[in-house]
Order: C-alpha cells, then sequence, then structure tokens
C-alpha cells in the first residue's frame, strides 16, 4: 500500500522512502483528483447541452474600476489567516503535519503572530491590486455566462457540502466514538461516508443552481457521469491507501470463474496500509516482520478488496451513462438510471465489505439502507419524468 505519495515513487523510482513528498497522502491526493475529474465530465457535458440549445446564457453586469469592497478585503484576509497560520504551525511542527495532515488543517492549531500577518498582507493585497485598477469613472460592461462558465463555483460548493456530508454520516455510522470524543472525532482527517457526500455535496450545487435559475433535470442528467468518475477516482485512494473501505475476511480458495484475476485481486492483506494500527475492528493488523518504514502494519488475514470491486463497476456505469447521455432525450431520466445503478452496486458490495450495522434496521448497514431508498426514488423520479414529457409531447 502507499500510505503517501513518498511510498509510491518508491515503489516505482526506487526513490529514498522517506521524504519530502510523504506529507502528500494518498487518499488525500486522490479525493482532489477526484473532485477534479467530476468538474471536468460535468463542464463537458453542461457545454455540449448548451451548444445544443438546452441552456441558455444568462447577462451579468461587471463594473470595473471601483475600490475593494469590505467583503472582498475580509474574504482575503480570513483566507490569509488560515493558510498562513496553517503554514508556518505545519513547517514549525512538521513531523506531525507529516503524519496526519488533517488534525492539522482540520483542528485550530495555528501560528497566530503568523496567521494575523497573514490576514493583513492578504486583506491588503486585494486593497492595494482594487485601488491600483481603480479609476475616476467606473466602467460597465455585460457578460454571458453558461452553467459551464460558472463550474469552478459548482466544484466549490460540491467539495464543501460533500465532505461535511460525508464526516456527518460517518459518525452516525460511529456514534459512540463521537460521543466519547465529539471534538476529536468532527476534527478527525478519517472517516468519510460516500452517500453522505454524495447527498449533501448533491444538495449544495442543487441549491446554488436554483439561485441561478439553472434547469434542474438537464443539470442532474450532466452530472450522472461525473459524480460516477468522482466516486472511482476517489476509490483508487482508497485502494492504493487501505483506508480501511476493504471486505471481510476471505480465505476461501479462488474460484474458477475468477482464474483471471491475480491473487491480490480476490484476497489481500494491505501491508503498509495508513490506518498503521495495531488493531482494526473487526479484521486485526499486525506488524510486519522486518519492517523499518513508518507504516509497518497489514491485515492479519487475506480480505476482499473491495475498492478494486467498486472502481470496476464504477467504470462499467460511467462506460453506460456515456453511451446514453445522447439517447435518451427525456429530461432527468438519466439522471435516476444513476442513481438506481449506484444503488444497486452499493447494496451488492456491503455483503462483503466491513461495515456497521444497526440493530432494529433488519441488521442492514446505513448504505444498504440508503441504496434501498435510492432505488425507491430512482423508480419514482424515473415514472415521473417518463409522464411529464409524455404530457409535453
Amino acid at each position: 500500500m502507499y500510505p503517501d505519495l513518498s511510498y509510491l515513487f518508491h515503489d516505482i523510482l526506487g526513490t529514498a522512502p522517506d521524504n519530502g513528498l510523504s506529507v502528500f497522502k494518498t487518499f488525500g491526493f486522490f479525493l482532489a483528483i477526484a473532485f477534479l475529474a467530476s468538474a471536468m465530465v460535468y463542464r463537458a457535458e453542461l457545454k455540449r447541452k448548451a451548444d445544443e440549445g438546452i441552456f441558455s446564457s444568462v447577462t451579468v453586469r461587471v463594473i470595473e474600476g471601483l475600490p475593494a469592497s469590505w467583503s472582498d478585503i475580509l474574504i482575503n484576509a480570513v483566507a490569509g489567516f488560515f493558510f498562513v497560520g496553517k503554514g508556518v504551525y505545519g513547517y514549525l511542527h512538521f513531523t506531525e503535519f507529516r503524519q496526519d495532515p488533517a488534525s492539522i488543517v482540520l483542528s485550530g492549531k495555528f501560528h497566530y503572530p503568523a496567521a494575523l500577518l497573514g490576514a493583513l498582507l492578504f486583506g491588503g493585497l486585494i486593497w492595494w491590486d482594487a485601488r491600483r485598477k481603480q479609476t475616476p469613472q467606473p466602467t460597465e460592461r455585460l457578460e454571458q455566462l453558461f452553467p459551464h462558465d460558472r463550474i469552478s463555483e459548482m466544484t466549490v460548493w460540491a467539495a464543501v457540502g460533500g465532505i461535511l456530508g460525508a464526516k456527518v454520516f460517518d459518525l452516525f455510522d460511529n456514534w459512540n466514538a463521537f460521543l466519547r470524543d465529539p471534538l476529536g472525532s468532527l476534527l478527525s482527517g478519517g472517516g468519510l461516508a460516500f452517500y453522505g457526500g454524495l447527498i449533501l455535496g448533491f444538495v449544495a450545487v442543487v441549491w446554488y443552481q436554483w439561485r441561478l435559475k439553472i434547469p434542474f433535470l438537464h443539470a442532474a442528467d450532466a452530472v450522472a457521469p461525473a459524480l460516477t468518475t468522482g466516486y472511482g477516482v476517489g476509490r483508487i485512494g482508497c485502494q492504493l491507501s487501505g483506508d480501511g473501505d476493504w471486505g471481510i475476511v476471505n480465505t476461501a480458495a479462488k474460484p474458477g470463474w475468477a482464474s483471471f484475476l491475480p491473487d491480490w485481486a480476490w484476497a489481500y492483506r494491505y501491508p503498509h496500509h495508513v490506518l498503521n494500527t495495531p488493531h482494526t475492528d473487526p479484521v486485526p493488523s499486525v506488524p510486519i516482520e522486518g519492517c523499518t518504514w513508518e507504516y509497518c502494519m497489514q491485515l492479519a488475514e487475506p480480505v476482499f478488496p473491495t475498492p478494486l470491486y467498486e472502481i470496476a463497476a464504477m467504470a462499467g456505469v460511467f462506460a453506460l451513462l456515456w453511451f446514453l447521455r445522447k439517447k435518451i432525450t427525456i429530461p432527468g431520466l438519466l439522471f435516476f438510471i444513476y442513481l438506481a445503478l449506484i444503488a444497486i452496486e452499493r447494496f451488492t458490495v456491503e455483503k462483503i465489505r466491513v461495515n456497521v450495522r444497526h440493530e432494529g434496521f433488519l441488521g442492514m448497514t446505513q448504505a444498504e439502507l440508503i441504496s434501498v431508498a435510492f432505488v425507491l426514488i430512482s423508480i419514482a423520479g424515473g415514472i415521473y419524468c417518463w409522464k411529464r414529457n409524455a404530457n409535453q409531447s
């Protein structure tokens, strides 16, 4: 496994295992790539629909030559406070930052003198830049903006809502741990639930689009392949880092129908996994004999490498959605097909995946419960879209 990028580069290029790349955690790196990949696919689909005349442009007034507003100065000052304060603290406590960047980034740890200096610097720069461009008579120009021109803002809303939702839903799955240490659980870099990220990230983007009067059903169709892309890329990060999203113990012999798979794709012990704990529940971890690196644990027994199966499933779902996107003309139908497909995929993989099961809910996991709800929503949504299109024909 590659808990950080130094392990990956060591394996590929033979570089020293303890180098500057160790600060970049593999899961976080692929999480960022997942958001970027989703944004690229989403923008391409939104632009295609705009080119087909489905989306119309909105006229936006842009006034140039004005001084910086207090809100712009404040936003930049806050950014300076955060980035400079965190950056200097991380530099001065590099060992702590390298081992767990999230414990610093998502905490109240700052180098406060540097943070205040950063706030003054960032706020002052935006004030100075606006003053430099200020004119005696501000000018006004009009811009035509399509939905795909706003992809940067949508990505930010999706990231904020997605990460917050993933964290909140994970806390529900680990409620006892949250009650024991609420602040530590909230500020921990671990524990992200896919469905929570999907739901709140989707709600955040829909709210943003509703404010801009972007047609929901067409935008939802465009986002379906993008969400599939993000999920698949994110699961690559899970597999490469060994973040605990593995399956149940698998000591069965590889069946004949899976003979084409390498052994590690059937059962794997995740050596050097990022959790790096002497015991994980319910699959215990044990030290790797002779290992002198920082991450020296592996599972005591092999398990199903479920992230691999989800990567393959998402590749198939994406290919199908990409094939159907121009053939299905009923607005919204492609999105509800996507919703059904990911619900079926997730419900299926939960059967061999380590997870928290909730008594009182037929012993089902959170993901299984949401999957059932998603299938019902997809059926109802598909029928609605079909009838709506028939009435408008």
